[in-house]
């Protein structure tokens, strides 16, 4: 009886002390060894707790002995997980893009071209600002932003991309920040820098490249490069009160940018917005068709801007399609169309 006490009272004392497994273990053992000269004795009721003794003693070494043995045992590598373009949308992608996919052109397998498209957008300012915001929103996977100016004052008139806060940073930079911040399912590049003539390799690592300055000879440039790279060029115009928005794309049967202006415009004809001025959300309604398109474009949903122009008069709230076509002696992309389909 007095063996069976210590051993339940040694028990007790062990949990109470919150003593890990194997101490608790020596101390029963040590109580089961004390009672082994009783045993001797002749004490009543010793040789019962001893078999049970020997019992726990087979248990713990049972267990003991597994332990050991799967410690042995090399542990399987970690699967190497698939390149993330091949990934499965996570939940919080799905609950995100809740809207795309119940849309019959878009649905799973659009939204995975989306999350696999490499865009260029040229131009963080009026037109590219909700251009961006709306490519990011829509899980547009890899995009690169280009701008070497800084955000200033009268830009925030327009550019809703940017904060009051925000002003004196690099365009590209704070734009990339505020997209991050938006969608961090993306993954955002800043070019804090104008695009140049040593770009067409950076313009043909894009599927597609989204023009929003203002500049002519930028417009042109972009044009340029696009038609060499056989890169489809989305490109957009603001002036006043108007706008408008096309795709360019001669290696796959539509016009350039020079197939329909040849010649730069008197300067007179088309003033910068700081001199003619521009309405606020214009830039929105035109940079939001863009960014529309974009996304048609890189989904294969309805018909996209190729061979077709909107012009959208913000003034009057009309809009009017015109067709367009490409120039066989277009010095851009009619002579050397056809090199430039073979290298895509």
């Amino acid at each position: 009886m007095l063996g069976g006490l210590l051993l339940i009272g040694a028990a007790l004392g062990c949990w109470a002390l919150g003593l890990s497994r194997l101490r608790a273990w020596l101390v029963l053992a040590m109580v089961w060894l004390a009672m082994i000269p009783a045993y001797v004795l002749g004490e009543r009721g010793v040789r019962g707790w001893l078999v049970i003794g020997l019992l726990g003693g087979a248990v713990f070494a049972y267990q003991s002995g597994l332990r050991w043995l799967r410690s042995k045992i090399p542990a399987d590598p970690p699967a190497p997980a698939p390149p993330e373009d091949q990934q499965m949308m996570t939940a919080a992608e799905i609950d995100r893009y809740a809207r795309h996919l119940v849309l019959r052109e878009i649905g799973g397998p659009g939204q995975m071209r989306l999350r696999q498209a490499r865009v260029l957008v040229v131009g963080a300012g009026g037109l590219g600002a909700p251009i961006c915001l709306y490519l990011a929103a829509a899980g547009v996977g890899h995009i690169t932003v280009m701008d070497g100016d800084r955000v200033s004052l009268s830009n925030l008139q327009r550019q809703v991309l940017f904060r009051s806060d925000q002003r004196g940073l690099l365009k590209a930079g704070a734009a990339a920040d505020n997209m991050a911040a938006l969608n961090p399912h993306i993954t955002v590049t800043a070019l804090t820098r104008p695009l140049d003539d040593g770009d067409q390799d950076l313009i043909a690592a894009h599927d597609l490249v989204l023009d929003g300055t203002d500049s002519f000879a930028t417009r042109a440039l972009v044009n340029r490069l696009c038609v060499a790279a056989g890169t489809p060029l989305l490109a957009g115009a603001i002036a006043q009160w108007e706008g408008q928005v096309t795709l360019y794309d001669p290696a796959r049967g539509g016009p350039c940018l020079s197939c329909l202006f040849s010649e730069p415009p008197a300067p007179e004809l088309v003033p910068a917005c700081a001199e003619a001025g521009v309405v606020g959300a214009l830039p929105g309604v035109i940079g939001s068709q863009m960014a529309l398109e974009a996304i048609k474009h890189l989904t294969g949903a309805g018909q996209g801007l190729r061979g077709r122009m909107l012009v959208y008069d913000g003034l009057y709230g009309e809009s009017r399609m015109i067709g367009t076509q490409q120039r066989a002696d277009c010095p851009i992309c009619g002579s050397g169309l056809e090199e430039v389909a073979k290298a895509t």
